[in-house]
């Protein structure tokens, strides 16, 4: 594994930054963290149970290794997350555009996490309230966090997923998804990825509605406004430059 691009020149530092960046996405075995890290099995052990005992760290009942509390107790710290400050304006403004609901989703586990919303003010809604655990198996932000994904993970959700491999290539091919009654009958969605100045996916930016409103074929109507909203939070957070409305 070639970090030379991201190397402070601290090599224990950068190893442990590595184990890190690999839980981003979810749990992870040890073997995971070897494989995703390039690190050697002693070395990957040792610094992820360091992090442990730090509570940077922590496991899941199945005994992986997870993001522990401490890092969002310290981001809480920071009295802001830069995400949401950019998000937060797009998010409305892509509800104005598509007069539909829009919401923003990060992976937590083998669960989603609805962490900022923007609501149609009347009408039929689709509703996802803020704090909204959603499965990773169903609904096209589900599809959008998984398609970057471990290939690992990626084979074992969607054993129990509503879409299939040729729905993921899809989503990787034209960088959004679309689901119809996928997560809730009568209900589609449009969502596209949100990528993390590492490069890696960190959220997905979605809007939902009423199949009668969207159609069977959502994406015809709002892809184009969803991926272009999606950019729009992804030049913000690469630049560290508030989002333009």
């Amino acid at each position: 594994m070639d970090n030379s691009s991201s190397s402070s020149g601290v090599g224990v530092l950068d190893k442990t930054m590595s184990v890190l960046d690999a839980l981003e996405s979810g749990p992870a075995t040890l073997a995971q963290l070897v494989r995703i890290t390039g690190l050697a099995r002693p070395t990957a052990h040792r610094l992820a149970v360091a992090l442990e005992r730090h509570r940077m760290v922590t496991r899941d009942p199945q005994g992986r290794f997870v993001l522990g509390p401490r890092l969002g107790e310290l981001s809480i710290a920071t009295g802001e997350d830069r995400l949401l400050a950019v998000a937060t304006p797009v998010l409305a403004q892509l509800r104005d555009l598509t007069g539909e609901s829009a919401q923003l989703y990060r992976r937590q586990g083998d669960s989603r996490v609805c962490v900022a919303a923007a609501e149609r003010t009347s009408g039929l809604r689709d509703t996802v309230p803020v704090g909204s655990e959603l499965p990773m198996t169903a609904g096209s932000a589900a599809q959008v966090l998984l398609a970057w994904e471990d290939p690992a993970r990626v084979r074992r959700l969607l054993a129990a997923a509503r879409f299939n491999e040729n729905a993921i290539q899809s989503v990787r091919r034209r960088r959004w998804a679309q689901s119809v009654g996928e997560r809730e009958q009568g209900v589609a969605s449009v969502s596209a990825p949100i990528v993390g100045p590492g490069g890696r996916v960190i959220a997905a930016i979605s809007v939902s509605g009423p199949i009668e409103r969207l159609t069977r074929t959502p994406g015809r109507l709002h892809a184009q406004a969803v991926t272009s909203a999606a950019e729009k939070i992804n030049e913000a957070l690469h630049t560290q430059e508030p989002a333009a409305v």
